[in-house]
């Protein structure tokens, strides 16, 4: 029977950088995964407020809503809050989208404005 030696230190530091390489491509699969997730999220959330675009613009509703974006805002903070993500990184990240959201309920209304126009036979640069 032979007798049990502890490693090395060499030989422990290779076992323990070998594990933390497998732990470290673990998470970095996970965040990959998520990331994944968050584009396809992302992605169908602006397949709803292209259609909210196009409602408003076919009614003439102003592409912003400070009062619902408020509110929006203030749920994301409770909700990230209860997450433990820190509520102001929740609220610029809210922003960022809102801002992309308005963005594109501008250029909505202003093509069905013009395709409006082009219809009664008016050009939005008539100079006379």
């Amino acid at each position: 029977m032979s007798e049990w030696t502890a490693p090395s230190a060499e030989e422990a530091a290779g076992v323990a950088d070998e594990a933390a390489r497998e732990r470290l491509l673990y998470l970095r699969s996970s965040i990959d995964n998520l990331d994944a997730a968050l584009v396809h999220l992302l992605a169908e959330r602006f397949k709803c407020t292209q259609q909210v675009g196009e409602l408003k613009a076919r009614h003439s509703l102003p592409p912003a809503d400070p009062t619902r974006e408020a509110a929006q805002i203030e749920r994301l903070r409770k909700l990230a809050e209860d997450a433990r993500l820190d509520p102001a990184f929740a609220e610029k990240f809210l922003n960022f989208i809102i801002d992309e959201v308005v963005r594109h309920h501008k250029a909505i209304a202003y093509q069905a404005t013009n395709s409006n126009n082009e219809l009664r036979g008016e050009t939005a640069t008539s100079a006379e």
